[in-house]
Formats: structure tokens, C-alpha cells, sequence
């Protein structure tokens, strides 16, 4: 594995149900993932011997005892917020590379509604939790929304983005969640009145701009391309993967540039990686905590130029059968908060070409983005096997 070339595929996905209250254990919905997982690839779970953990998520040795895999050999966890989804991928491609391990589960599991909230989970992982405490809880910023609505206003001053284009960020994936049953907002449509009289959360964002709270499970399998050639599904290559950190990863306040994230880095990496340009991605699924950070990572990732991510979304462009079609199974805001694995889940589902309704035709190439803690950032690129 050399400059973000993996030569690895993902041979299985595997999710429970999303939800505002799963009723059991993070452990229990791990291993429901898992077991899914295995079955979508046709491996037996002795066959993974490698765990990679999102941050929080159970353990390996949770796995291993509730599993009862006899021969894992390797564990890892990263610690990039909710880039770690798509940061897993490289740890679980150069454990592969390394022939540390040669299947690995790629696992989040969290009861995000009904168990630790946000405010009590972002302060135990966030980096730079002394600047944090002393410096800006005093000031009332503790959560990210708190954080994040300033690289909001910021580009809003900069840019002249407004909130009828954040709006259509909100109703965009609110939209493609009504073409997935999994989804929890599936069944709730959402108007552009709806929208703006949602309540302030902390300005600009309105409560419609956060994406959800959820219960759940998933898990991704990573393997090497003559293993993945035995497994059920036809497999899906990692292209390309890369993490990127801004030059203060630990602080948003006094960055310069001030609107800067890993992810800039991590795109040019990936892309070059997979010798790909972001004009020729077929499906783009983008980490959306928040609306604006759909318009911020498609700059970031050089979908468009700085200060067109508002434009570019109002004109169509990343609705299904516009240019960019992003986040077909809607997302963190619509689909349900699975730390960006559920986004790993449908990229590879959407370059299998079964997604039924919300498929993008022709489907090859597909970019995935994570964002995380204070500007972390990371990016994948899957296409089809071999």
C-alpha cells in the first residue's frame, strides 16, 4: 500500500435497523451488523481476523467474546472523529498490505439517541479538551453545532451563502430519504417553510440544519482482491484512500485559513491515489453533521470552487439526476448518525447497482468524504472490482 493505493475491495455490509431507541446493547447491535455483514459476503465468522472500532464503538474484545472469533490478529481504532469511518478503510488496507490480518471488520455501534448524547460524548473524545474546557465552555461554545456554526457565518460573510441554500441541502437528503425504507425520516417530507420556522439551535443553524441522533449498527469487510473473488457479492474496490488534518487540528477559532479542513488534503491524495478527477465521481456521499458542511466539503474536495458550494446546490447538481447526485440514502440528515459508515454502506451498494429507487444510474465511481472533531478530514474512492 503505497500513496493512498490499497489494493483491497469490500466484500460485505451489513447494518441493523436505525432508530430513535434499539432497546440492547451497543455490543449486541455490533455484532447484529457484523453477523449481517458476513452473510451479505458468504464468510463465516471465523474468517475475520482483524477489527477496526470507530471510536467508542465496541471493542475488539468485545467482538471476540461475543462472537467467539478464534484467530484475530489484528486491532486498531483512529481517532478522527467522524472521519474515522473512512479512515478505517486505510488502517484495515495496510493491515491487509502488511498481511497483519486478511479480513477486517470495519465496525461502528453506538445507541446515539437513547444512550450518551453528543455533549457527553464530544468532550471525552474531542481533541484539545484543555483548550476547550478553559477556553471556550466558559464562553458558552461546548457542542459542535456551537463550533461549526462559526465556520458557518464565516463563509456566509465571505461568500454571501444563504440560508435558503443550506435549506436546500435539508431538503435535498430529507427528499432522497423517502426513496429508503431503512431511513428514519422515511415517510416525513420536509417543505422549505418547514424549514425556516424550525427552531434556532445556535445560529445560523437551525434545528433543521443538525442531522439526527441515532441507534444503530454497521459494519463494513475489507479483504485482498483474490479473496474477495470467493465471497458472495461481487466486490468493491477501494481506489483510493486518505486522511488529512488541518494545520490546527485542535482548534477551530484561530485557524488561517480559517474555513481550512484535512479534507482538501485528503482529496487531492485520494484522487491522485486513484488517478481520478472529481469530475469523474458518479455518486458522491458526503458526511452531512450539518447542512453547511455539505457545501464546505464539496469546495474542500473540489467538487466546485471556494464560495460556490451554495450555488452549486440550489441549482440541482447533487439531487438524484443532477450532476452530483450526494447521499441517495439521505444521510446523516435523513438516513440516520452511524459516524459515516452507513455513507461506506451506500457507496458500495450504490456501485453494486442495487439500490432500487434512489440508484444513480450507471453508478461507477463513487467518493466518500469523512469530517471530523475540528477539521479532520478523510476520503475514499470505491469502484468496481475486478
Amino acid at each position: 500500500m503505497t500513496d493512498g493505493v490499497t489494493g483491497c475491495v469490500i466484500v460485505g455490509v451489513g447494518e441493523t435497523e436505525y432508530s430513535r431507541r434499539s432497546g440492547r446493547s451497543e455490543i449486541r447491535l455490533a455484532v447484529e451488523a457484523l453477523r449481517a455483514a458476513l452473510t451479505d459476503a458468504g464468510l463465516p465468522p471465523r474468517a475475520v481476523d482483524g477489527i477496526v472500532s470507530y471510536p467508542g464503538s465496541p471493542r475488539a474484545e468485545d467482538l471476540i467474546g461475543a462472537l467467539g472469533l478464534p484467530g484475530v490478529r489484528f486491532s486498531a481504532t483512529p481517532q478522527l472523529g467522524g472521519a474515522s469511518s473512512v479512515a478505517s478503510l486505510q488502517l484495515a488496507a495496510a493491515a491487509l498490505a502488511a498481511g497483519s490480518a486478511t479480513v477486517v471488520a470495519c465496525v461502528f455501534a453506538r445507541n446515539g439517541n437513547s444512550g450518551k448524547r453528543i455533549a457527553t460524548r464530544i468532550d471525552q473524545l474531542l481533541p484539545g479538551g484543555y483548550l476547550r474546557r478553559g477556553l471556550e465552555h466558559p464562553q458558552g461554545l461546548s457542542t459542535p453545532a456551537q463550533w461549526y456554526s462559526l465556520l458557518c457565518r464565516r463563509h456566509m460573510h465571505e461568500y454571501g451563502t444563504t440560508r435558503e441554500q443550506l435549506g436546500t441541502v435539508a431538503l435535498t437528503m430529507r427528499r432522497h430519504a423517502q426513496l429508503n425504507p431503512r431511513a428514519q425520516l422515511h415517510g416525513r417530507e420536509l417543505t422549505m417553510a418547514e424549514y425556516l420556522a424550525s427552531p434556532p439551535v445556535a445560529l445560523p443553524y437551525l434545528l433543521l440544519d443538525c442531522c439526527l441522533e441515532t441507534d444503530g449498527g454497521c459494519v463494513v469487510l475489507v479483504t485482498r482482491p483474490d479473496r474477495g473473488r470467493d465471497c458472495r457479492q461481487p466486490p468493491v474496490a477501494v481506489a483510493a484512500v486518505a486522511e488529512g488534518h488541518p494545520d490546527s487540528p485542535d482548534d477551530i477559532t484561530g485557524r488561517t485559513p480559517f474555513l481550512e479542513t484535512g479534507l482538501r488534503y485528503a482529496a487531492a491524495r485520494a484522487f491522485a491515489a486513484a488517478g481520478l478527477r472529481p469530475a469523474d465521481v458518479d455518486v458522491a456521499l458526503i458526511y452531512d453533521c450539518f447542512t453547511f458542511e455539505v457545501l464546505h466539503q464539496l469546495e474542500e474536495a473540489g467538487f466546485c470552487a471556494p464560495g460556490e458550494g451554495g450555488p452549486f446546490a440550489a441549482s440541482g447538481a447533487i439531487t438524484l439526476g443532477g450532476s452530483l447526485p450526494v447521499n441517495p440514502h439521505g444521510g446523516l440528515l435523513g438516513e440516520g448518525h452511524l459516524g459515516g459508515m452507513n455513507h461506506v454502506a451506500e457507496a458500495v451498494r450504490q456501485v453494486r447497482g442495487e439500490c432500487g429507487q434512489r440508484q444513480v444510474p450507471g453508478a461507477r465511481v463513487a467518493a466518500v468524504t469523512g469530517w471530523g472533531d475540528l477539521g479532520d478530514g478523510s476520503m475514499a474512492i470505491l469502484v468496481p472490482g475486478d
